[in-house]
Order: structure tokens, then C-alpha cells, then sequence
């Protein structure tokens, strides 16, 4: 049964660094349209070695956590259970803290960057480019494998990173070629390209942009747009923002924390971009 309104309870987001993390606003804006006035949502920095005990002090009031980088691997053998969808990256986002105690944890990155392809109208492509190979790019692997039929080229900077990304592709059962990111250029002509690099990995690329450019999903939400998203844009190509995909997995993480469906997509869409403006 959903939380009463009426229920203090506290989630947060956790991470190092965390101070940029968007996920309060995002949080606290749909616990406002949801009238959850007791509930609230925090801010802690907590790297992996102070992650098992902030977890156990933890106390019953706490619905929920929000994890980002270092520690969406490193709480895993803190919980009680995991997702496949979690599993199959062995990445955890998301925690939720049941009634009777448990810890389960989840992966919304995943459905997040699948729904907000779905609300650009991608539903599904033939083949894909993605642009690097870490943790975020395993996750779009995951992400490509519900809606790519064919091929994926990862462009990538070294022959272990190439090994790793072959790697995921067979566990994740998407067929996946490498290619050395000098020619990272031709990346720009698949039917969907995923950027998940970090900020100014991508800018050279920018000049590169064809004439006639499909769907870019950059990652990056902050600065933004990037050069590379701006140039897509002006060509006329579709983008799906970094925001687009934050809100979309914050969305899925309001209601496993709340039990309350569907979470305030458009409002929390809007407290994320009025937060970036005002940045």
C-alpha cells in the first residue's frame, strides 16, 4: 500500500562528487505535485569506504537511496537483492527499503534511456554507434539490446577498453564490433548515436556532423547543449538530452520509492530545467 501523505519519510542521493546532482530538485518537485509534504530528499557525499556505514545507520524513516558514481557497484553487497536489470550490468542506481526491512536494489538508467528514446519516437534501429566505454556506455549496451536489431559499433580509445565492450556484448546478447575513436567521425552517420563521454570528449567531433543527421542521445546534461548536441540541432537532427534521461530514470525511482504511479513526469522535467537555467 502507497505511503499515506502523511508519512515522514527521507530519500537522498549519494556520491562523490554530488553537489551537481539535479536528482533533489527532481525528487522534491514530484513529492510537491504528489502532495507527499512530509517527505524528503537529501544531498550526502559518500564515497566506497564510508557507503557501509552511512547504509547502516540508516533508520526505519528511510524510503529510499539514488546512487551515482562511485558507488552503484560498490553497494551491491550491501543489499538483499538486485534486479536483472541490475544485474546485468552489475550497476545499482537505486535503492528501496521495504516494510519488513530489506534492501533491493534496481537499475533505472536502463528503462530511463529506453523511455526517453520512446519519447523521441524511437521505438527501435536497425544498428547504433556509441561513443566510449564506461560504465555509462555498459548501460546503454543494456539499453540497445530492448530495442537494436543488428549491430552496435563502440568507439573506443584502447584495445582493453574494445575487450571490455565485446564483453558486455556478449552478455547482454547485443552484437557489438569496436572501432578506434580516431574514426569516431564515422560514428555520426548510424541510425542512433549514444554519446556517453565525459564533457568536451566529443567537441572535434562537432565539424563532423552530416548534412542530414539522424537521433543523437548525448548524455550530458551539464553544460549543455554540447557542441556536438548544438551542431546535431542546427543540422536538424533529433537529440535526447542527458536531462531527458535523468528525468526519466528519476521518474521510475519515485514511484519504487513512493508507490505512487505514474511519478509527475512533466513537473519534474521542468524543475530540472529551470534548475540548469538558473546554474
Amino acid at each position: 500500500m502507497p505511503p499515506r501523505a502523511t508519512d515522514a519519510r527521507r530519500a537522498a542521493v549519494l556520491g562523490k562528487p554530488i553537489a551537481h546532482s539535479l536528482s533533489p530538485v527532481l525528487h522534491r518537485a514530484a513529492y510537491d505535485e504528489l502532495g507527499l509534504a512530509d517527505w524528503s530528499y537529501g544531498r550526502f557525499e559518500v564515497d566506497e569506504a564510508g557507503l557501509p556505514g552511512f547504509v547502516a545507520g540508516l533508520g526505519p524513516e528511510w524510503a529510499g537511496l539514488s546512487l551515482t558514481m562511485p558507488l552503484k557497484r560498490a553497494v551491491i553487497p550491501l543489499l538483499d537483492g538486485i534486479s536483472e536489470t541490475a544485474a546485468s550490468v552489475d550497476a545499482v542506481n537505486t535503492v528501496v527499503f521495504t516494510e519488513d526491512g530489506r534492501r533491493l536494489g534496481d537499475n533505472t538508467d536502463i528503462p530511463g534511456m529506453v523511455a526517453a528514446l520512446r519519447e523521441h519516437g524511437i521505438e527501435q534501429v536497425e544498428s547504433a554507434a556509441v561513443l566510449g566505454a564506461g560504465a555509462t556506455a555498459s548501460s546503454a549496451l543494456a539499453a540497445l539490446a530492448r530495442i537494436c536489431t543488428g549491430e552496435v559499433v563502440a568507439y573506443v580509445r584502447s584495445a582493453a577498453r574494445a575487450a571490455e565492450m565485446r564483453e558486455w556484448g556478449e552478455r547482454l546478447d547485443v552484437e557489438v564490433r569496436t572501432a578506434d575513436w580516431a574514426d569516431a567521425a564515422e560514428a555520426l552517420r548510424a541510425p542512433l548515436v549514444v554519446a556517453t563521454t565525459p564533457a568536451g570528449t566529443t567537441d572535434a567531433l562537432a565539424a563532423a556532423v552530416p548534412e542530414r543527421p539522424t537521433t543523437l542521445f548525448d548524455v550530458l546534461y551539464d553544460p549543455w547543449p554540447t557542441e556536438l548536441a548544438a551542431r546535431w540541432s542546427m543540422f536538424g537532427g533529433a537529440v535526447v538530452s542527458g536531462l531527458d534521461l535523468l528525468v526519466h530514470q528519476a521518474v521510475l525511482q519515485v514511484e519504487q520509492m513512493t508507490g505512487r504511479t505514474p511519478a509527475p513526469l512533466d513537473a519534474m522535467r521542468r524543475a530540472g530545467e529551470k534548475a540548469l537555467a538558473e546554474r
